[in-house]
């Protein structure tokens, strides 16, 4: 009650405040100083802190996955590291140093991580804790690592350099042991040339004690741990970029800088048995293939009753200039190329098992671009892509304007996850995102936060921001409300909008009674209404709205004189005309009397979610196109929505479809309207011949 006493004084002193300037400036009272409110509050009392992070990795560099717990790792060239697992399943995590990530190992089901830096560290993570967090650290000070395997429920991670020798780590105690593999050792002792940084490091399926080593010269060796010697060593002319196993142990395939593919018998070392240019001229006899790009990596994944796949990126030919980059997917005689909207920057082809002398079964394969995450599905025909679940990009279409609510409804955001569940695009994977472990954490909030974005191309998104990341719930699209095709009327609306016409500019929403409201560039506004339930609207409801009053002659019936704004002595008189709230059609050669677009006359399909209830447009008037709209409330308790612009404000009851108010900037301020306002349009247009200007 004090505190309540305490309000009132204010509201009080408030008062008397306000009677004291309202009288003469002679008798004007002393303000009591003691009713002032004293502000505590610091700028040490606040401190910036981010709650969430959204986007895709920037500038990534390396990937993992964990074919048990089926999480995913991404590296970036920041030190960062995004870890991903099932829809809304997303953890961030920074290495102190920030040196960018090589390559990173998974210590398959154990909930551990391994990366590899450019500053020559190596780092085991922990993630079974909350926040992950590093574990151990170890320094290479005389070599730089170019190179980590570390097997399947092994504890030891080989670790090879730019040197060309490979040094192993305990990873339990993560340091050293005392067995290095020297690279003169490895090859021939009668070669006396250097055989280049190590590329590639695998055990043999069948034998792990058996090393497979490839050096950049294009030297390949297969080590005996226990014997600690060569085996075999298996030599080719051109460098080599990547190494696979087939799971049986006796074959293995190269990857080449010439854009050529080389498979070899564990045990014939003279020559290769198959020498393969997936994107290349045929081979012939005596003749070298034809020079391609290099392939960067190749997988090789055999199935139990089918022809084995072979996955690698690059190797395109040379006279393929312009072509996007690719993933090519060779499966018995067929070869699929799967263009990419960005350069490759790894990929990893996920199986049903994670033993590596077993069928490997491959079922997806995960594209890590520069810009985007692909998962592509190897079951289906033609090999679509899954639908990506994580947000990875909020500027699919270029973000317009965003709106934050909190302490929503409790069931709001299980309403719109409802709706924009069932929301399945065309062309994509039937099949669940394969990419499915962890589980749900729990928000940072106690209430629920809900934020939408506008986009140029007119769609909303709703976004979940109760939770450490932000989970797309439902899209709406209002371009599907308008026509697309215009013809040569038309074409003038198309000339007058410098950016996309249908870009969201404004948003009113009340997520109690779940009314939506949003103003476009064109000058619409379009109102929503929430409903779980498909229907099909035969007739779109419209109104076209008109706001603008222009200059007219003396003699012009229905005017009256408004002083202006600067009541000078040589102050000329301000002569308006209001015109009709809703449009009529024009009988003289101006374009009037037409929106910025052209709603849909056919039917229109709207699936559950926000359904349309009304169209609202502003019109050309005098050949100017309509002002934007500058500001937009809705009032869903009385039915009423409420936009302006420079030129004046308008009500509509959109229960009813009608035009309540409609004012001029004039009539709202009268002499004192504050603003200079001269004839202009804030986009560009060709006056029409005749036009008349308007003063906005």
């Amino acid at each position: 009650m004090k505190k309540f006493n305490t309000f009132r004084k204010v509201l009080d002193g408030l008062t008397a405040v306000s009677s004291s300037s309202s009288s003469s400036s002679s008798s004007c009272q002393p303000v009591n100083r003691e009713l002032e409110i004293t502000e505590t509050l610091q700028s040490e009392h606040f401190q910036l802190c981010k709650t969430v992070r959204h986007g895709f990795p920037y500038q990534p560099s390396a990937l993992a996955f964990d074919p048990v717990q089926k999480i995913l790792a991404v590296g970036t060239q920041t030190g960062a590291l995004r870890l991903f697992g099932r829809p809304g399943v997303e953890c961030y995590c920074q290495h102190d140093s920030g040196a960018a990530v090589i390559q990173l190992q998974f210590l398959v089901n154990e909930g551990a991580l391994v990366s590899a830096l450019t500053d020559d560290t190596l780092h085991l993570w922990n993630l079974r804790q909350k926040r992950p967090a590093v574990l151990h650290s170890l320094k290479f000070s005389r070599e730089r690592i170019t190179f980590c395997h570390l097997p399947f429920q092994s504890k030891w991670l080989y670790v090879g350099t730019e040197r060309g020798n490979i040094h192993i780590v305990n990873v339990e105690s993560f340091t050293l042991s005392g067995y290095v593999i020297m690279w003169n050792k490895a090859i021939e002792l009668s070669s006396k040339s250097h055989p280049g940084p190590v590329v590639h490091i695998s055990d043999n399926p069948m034998d792990e004690g058996k090393l497979l080593v490839g050096f950049e010269s294009g030297i390949v060796v297969l080590w005996d741990l226990k014997s600690k010697k060569a085996d075999y060593r298996y030599t080719h002319d051109e460098a080599i970029h990547s190494v696979a196993w087939h799971h049986e142990g006796k074959q293995f395939i190269c990857s080449h800088s010439d854009g050529t593919l080389t498979i070899w018998n564990v045990r014939s070392t003279a020559k290769c048995i198959q020498t393969i240019v997936p994107h290349g001229k045929q081979i012939k006899d005596g003749k070298k293939p034809e020079p391609c790009k290099p392939i960067l990596k190749v997988e090789y994944k055999t199935t139990r009753y089918g022809e084995p796949f072979i996955i690698l990126s690059g190797g395109l030919s040379y006279d393929t200039v312009g072509r996007r980059p690719c993933l090519t997917v060779m499966h018995g005689k067929s070869t699929a190329v799967l263009e990419m909207d960005y350069p490759i920057v790894d990929f990893l082809t996920l199986c049903e098992t994670p033993y590596p002398n077993d069928f490997q079964e491959p079922y997806a394969v995960v594209v890590l671009l520069e810009k985007d995450l692909v998962v592509i599905d190897l079951a289906q025909n033609g090999y679509p892509i899954f639908e990506n679940p994580y947000p990875l990009s909020i500027h699919e279409s270029p973000v317009t304007c965003c709106e934050y609510f909190a302490d929503c409804p409790v069931d709001l955001i299980p309403a719109l996850y409802s709706v924009g569940a069932r929301q399945k695009r065309q062309g994509y994977s039937k099949k669940e995102w394969p990419i499915s472990g962890g589980n749900w954490g729990v928000g940072t909030q106690s209430y629920p936060e809900i934020i939408i974005t506008g986009h140029a191309d007119g769609s909303l998104k709703f976004w979940d921001a109760s939770a450490i990341t932000l989970q797309v719930l439902y899209k709406l699209k209002t371009a599907k409300v308008f026509e697309k095709s215009r013809n040569k009327e038309d074409k003038q609306s198309t000339d007058i909008v410098d950016e996309d016409p249908y870009a969201i500019q404004m948003i009113s929403w009340c997520p109690e009674s779940r009314v939506l409201c949003v103003a476009g560039v064109s000058a619409h506004v379009i109102i929503y209404r929430f409903s779980k339930q498909e229907v099909t609207t035969d007739t779109i409801s419209m109104l076209e709205v008109r706001l603008l009053y222009e200059i007219n002659d003396l003699e012009s019936p229905d005017i009256e004189q408004v002083p202006t704004p600067s009541g000078g002595p040589n102050s000329q008189p301000i002569l308006l005309q209001s015109h009709p709230s809703t449009s009529s059609s024009s009988s003289d050669g101006i374009r009037d009397n037409v929106p910025c677009l052209r709603v849909k006359s056919t039917s229109l399909k709207q699936s559950a979610g926000y359904q349309l209830e009304l169209v609202i447009q502003l019109v050309w008037v005098s050949g100017e196109p309509p002002q934007q709209i500058t500001s937009l409330a809705v009032n869903s308790a009385y039915g009423l929505v409420v936009f302006g612009n420079c030129n004046g404000i308008a009500m509509v009851d959109y229960i009813q479809k009608t035009v309540l108010l409609n004012l001029g900037t004039v009539e709202l301020y009268g002499s004192n309207d504050p603003y200079q306002r001269q004839p202009r349009s804030p986009r560009k247009s060709r006056q029409p011949s005749g036009g008349k200007k308007s003063l906005a």
